[in-house]
């Protein structure tokens, strides 16, 4: 650690610097290590009141080792740091600064490195320049400056394409952008500066975390060795994997089919059945009227998760398709709301005079008022689904203004609602349907058993996001829900005392239920902080991968994390992107507890023998990307392929250049195992 100043004055700013002397062949990272590496890391230790900037990193070299390429340093650099410090020193006394600084070097193999450096400085009135002042102020002098023209980007299809004017760098043979952040380009690729009219464009291939329409991307840009700094807003074009290559009505087709194929999830299919009872009782005229409330609770369940879909994305925030089961408190709720019902169907709780529809209680309009609020629960309990033909028209619709986001989530409403409408609105389908009889009853309580399993469902996902305590405030829950439902049964027909202990009784049950919910915030919390910790040792996977070799620099930079269980590793872009640079065969799953296609695909498909057996003989690497928790790494990769939700699955063939193959969300074993052959070669 060096300094510019030998004596400093209270109030002063001093330059310091890390001086890295580099072995030959060996070199250290910038700040975006590219595909590999770790950057040089400095934790102070200041006199109180003292603060020190940021690294001002020197502009980097690019090394390119076999498939993979990093950024840093070799031989010897400065990284300069500002130290403000405080007015209240005085004079005779003496400031010390202590740095705990951490880095990487690299060769073949990695190093870990680190020291505790310190700078005893006195204080005097008056600062007294060091004979290392020249060297510093030479360094400095030499960073990169801000760009003196305006340089701009935008995505075009698969590429970033980074243009400036012409006379700004006339005669240009070579350049190179320097993003600031990992995965904005493809860091191996190969850019191609050509001229267009007045300007340069420089092309090169996004990565795995591309930068989104409107977003600031800054970074180098390095001009026949040149460096400037740049920030420029990603504009033209769009994002790959947006869905930019649809047009609105074939998005909004594609969200139509999507819908209809929703009505056969098993998540859905429950509640479309109960609705279809009502069709053996009542007039034309008033099946028409039951179909028309059905879709227009449908439509307006849909009009209302597009409205929070805008306002989250207005904030900011990165969200996708069943949004909603990331929250733990939805999914408590959700369990309780599945309970309930299922006690209704079963005939143990009364909600409502008959089964035509199961809200029939919310609204003073009986029938009507029910078949719109089951349209509004069939919504609900649609959303942790993913049809086929969904992925694309989602994805479309998150990229696109408020009116078009909301046509294709409407198109989507009105596939969900089309099979019921059909049916209210064709009495030759209702004639198909068996006569009534007392098996309609004996059906009404057998349905109350998928909502049940639903029931049961929802509190394993919530055992994923808020543990054991979570589990138990929803069983709790459930037991006080059974209490006030049989309470109220027995008492219904006692004498008035009765009923009124029974109604008192039930009630409290129902508050002491309700008091519940806020210990599951405090219990979120608690398990969000564990989460936290494991998810850093997952992402830890690879975290600092060497530049070559055998790559036994993985395990540096806190650890490789175990995988969950013999047959997958958690998904991180950092080890999706190691294992790429190495040429491996990779397969991503990208899932959810709350998805039924997901766990359905897992049990039919990827648990099996056959599989797991491709896996190993054709040397597959198999990264599992948990998305119950919102991730907004998950996020990125699933936008980046054209998907809003999950589950999506993608099997990247051997070799450094190979893109993904994006595999259907409904598998069995012989699609995998096909593209397994068909990508992968045989391990000996």
């Amino acid at each position: 650690m060096i300094s510019a100043s030998s004596r400093v004055a209270p109030g002063q700013t001093v330059q310091v610097a890390l001086e890295q002397r580099i072995a030959p062949h060996w070199h250290t990272y910038w700040k975006n290590p590219g595909d590999s590496g770790q950057p040089t890391s400095i934790e102070w230790s200041l006199p109180k009141g003292a603060t020190a900037s940021e690294i001002h990193w020197p502009a980097p070299k690019r090394f390119d080792v076999g498939p993979i390429t990093n950024y840093g340093y070799e031989d010897q650099v400065l990284l300069l740091t500002e130290i403000r410090l405080p007015q209240d020193l005085t004079p005779g006394s003496t400031a010390t600064l202590t740095a705990e600084a951490t880095w990487l070097v690299c060769r073949e193999e990695c190093i870990p490195q680190q020291a505790t450096l310190a700078l005893s400085l006195p204080v005097a009135a008056s600062p007294t320049p060091s004979s290392d002042a020249a060297r510093l102020s030479t360094a400095l002098s030499s960073l990169p400056p801000k760009a003196p023209f305006d340089a701009t980007s935008r995505i075009d299809g698969k590429d970033l394409v980074v243009s400036w004017p012409a006379a700004a760098t006339s005669g240009a043979r070579q350049a190179l952008f320097m993003p600031n952040e990992w995965g904005r380009i493809q860091h191996a690729a190969k850019p191609v500066l050509d001229r267009d009219g007045d300007a340069w464009r420089l092309r090169m291939p996004v990565g795995e975390q591309p930068a989104s329409a409107g977003q600031a991307l800054e970074g180098l840009l390095l001009v026949d060795g040149k460096a400037w700094e740049v920030r420029m807003p990603v504009g033209g074009g769009a994002s790959p994997g947006d869905g930019s290559d649809l047009s609105l009505w074939t998005a909004m087709g594609l969200a139509l089919i999507g819908g209809l194929i929703l009505n056969l999830m098993p998540c859905v299919f429950p509640v479309l059945a109960i609705k279809a009872l009502g069709f053996l009782q009542g007039s034309a005229r008033e099946h028409r009227r039951q179909g028309l409330a059905y879709t227009a609770g449908v439509l307006a369940a849909f009009a209302a998760l597009g409205v929070v879909l805008l306002a989250l994305r207005g904030a900011g925030d990165s969200i996708g398709w069943g949004f909603q089961f990331h929250s733990s408190l939805f999914v408590l709720l959700l369990a309780w709301l599945m309970f309930v019902l299922g006690l209704s169907l079963a005939g143990q709780l009364q909600i409502g005079a008959g089964f035509a529809g199961i809200g029939q209680g919310l609204a003073s309009r009986p029938g009507l008022a029910g078949s719109f609020f089951t349209g509004v629960l069939a919504t609900v309990v649609a959303t942790p689904c993913t049809a086929p033909f969904m992925g694309a028209a989602m994805a479309f619709a998150l990229a696109q203004p408020a009116p078009e986001l909301m046509a294709v989530f409407l198109s989507l409403g009105l596939g969900l609602a089309l099979p019921y409408l059909a049916l209210a609105c064709w009495p030759a389908l209702q004639r198909r349907l068996p006569r009534p009889g007392p098996w309609m009853e004996v059906l009404k309580q057998a349905l109350a058993f998928p909502m049940f399993a639903a029931a049961i469902w929802l509190v394993w996902v919530l055992a994923q996001q808020a543990g054991p305590m979570g589990v138990l405030v929803a069983l709790a829950g459930m037991g006080l829900v059974a209490l006030a439902a049989w309470v109220r049964a027995v008492s219904r027909h006692a004498s008035p005392r009765w009923r009124w202990i029974g109604g008192g009784t039930a009630l409290a049950a129902v508050v002491a239920t309700a008091a519940l919910v806020p210990s599951l915030s405090a219990i979120t919390d608690d398990s969000s902080s564990a989460s936290v910790v494991a998810t850093g040792l997952d992402g830890a996977s690879g975290g600092v991968v060497g530049t070559g070799g055998s790559g036994s620099a993985g395990d540096v930079g806190g650890g490789r994390a175990k995988p969950v269980d013999n047959t997958h590793e958690p998904y991180s872009p950092e080890r999706l992107a190691q294992l790429r640079a190495q040429g491996k065969p990779v397969f991503v799953n990208l899932t959810a507890s709350w998805c039924i296609t997901c766990l359905v695909n897992e049990r039919v498909a990827l648990s099996t023998d056959e599989v797991r057996e491709a896996f190993t003989r054709q040397g597959v690497t198999y990264l599992k990307g948990d998305w119950t928790r919102q991730d907004p790494r998950i996020t990125a990769l699933l936008k980046q392929h054209d998907r809003s939700g999950v589950p999506l699955y993608l099997f990247y063939p051997a070799g450094t250049g190979s893109s993904a193959q994006v595999l259907p969300q409904l598998l069995t074993p012989g699609i995998v195992t096909s593209a397994l052959r068909a990508g992968a070669p045989s391990v000996p």
